[in-house]
């Protein structure tokens, strides 16, 4: 399943945030947004996964998720977002508790994405017994139990520590060379756009406009840290968000 955002505008009474966003999400692509602070990146999410609505264009599903898909739309969030009272599988069995699965159908989803994650030992683990990577990778494996057409992740790495980030990175894309799925991935962090995007939509200040569109030549699964190419990548958007940073750091201070 693909989507399309089509000519997709939002204001707050008189606050314009979005302007005239159109973009294509295609099926086993990851697309990362990134822009300044305050440049509707969060907000674009929210109404590509139906929790807010724009005050104009839409957001389109294309196609037909997968057959086993009992979600199309899944969010992956910054703060993990799970219940202490249940353990790991407790809290990936959560997600698939409304639909009519008989039990062998839940343990054969949940024994399969604990594996994926490499979290099969830790499945009777209290989020309490787990670091931070360690619950974002139920956050994770939670998401990919309903089989999502699209994983809509809000800045899933950045409560993490640099090395937790790293490891955490490396996992997403071992994930998606074992088996290719679609998201759209918010970030701040311009190193993890150029890890993990096929290709990346860099927003302008609010009201946020699409400024670039750059797509980066190396396969996911060939990147090399650290190497030549990808940090000239990392530079030149960088230098595309530079001066709209700034003005949006100095205006949140001010505020």
């Amino acid at each position: 399943m693909d989507l399309e955002i089509r000519n997709l505008s939002h204001k707050y009474n008189d606050l314009e945030v979005l302007k005239s966003i159109s973009l294509e999400i295609r099926s086993g692509q990851i697309v990362c947004i990134v822009g300044p602070s305050g440049c509707g990146k969060s907000t674009l999410l929210r109404m590509i996964g139906g929790l807010e609505q724009p005050t104009s264009g839409g957001v389109y599903q294309i196609g037909e998720p997968p057959a086993d898909s009992l979600n199309p739309l899944t969010y992956i969030f910054q703060d993990f977002a799970l219940l202490p009272w249940r353990t790991a599988w407790g809290n990936i069995s959560l997600v698939l508790e409304e639909h009519n699965l008989g039990a062998e159908a839940v343990r054969e989803r949940i024994e399969n994405v604990l594996e994926r994650t490499r979290l099969t030992e830790f499945a009777n683990a209290y989020p309490r017994q787990l670091s931070g990577g360690m619950k974002q990778r139920v956050a994770i494996a939670r998401a990919l139990a309903v089989n999502p057409a699209v994983l809509l992740m809000d800045e899933p790495l950045s409560a993490l520590d640099s090395q937790t980030r790293e490891l955490l990175m490396d996992d997403f894309v071992a994930l998606w060379q074992r088996e290719a799925f679609t998201a759209c991935y918010v970030t701040h962090n311009l190193a993890e756009a150029v890890a993990l995007g096929h290709k990346i939509i860099v927003l302008s200040r609010r009201p946020g406009v699409i400024r670039n569109v750059v797509e980066i030549p190396v396969p996911i699964g060939e990147r090399q840290h650290g190497s030549p190419e990808l940090i000239e990548i990392q530079d030149q958007l960088w230098e595309m968000m530079r001066e709209e940073a700034l003005s949006a750091d100095r205006e949140l201070a001010d505020v």
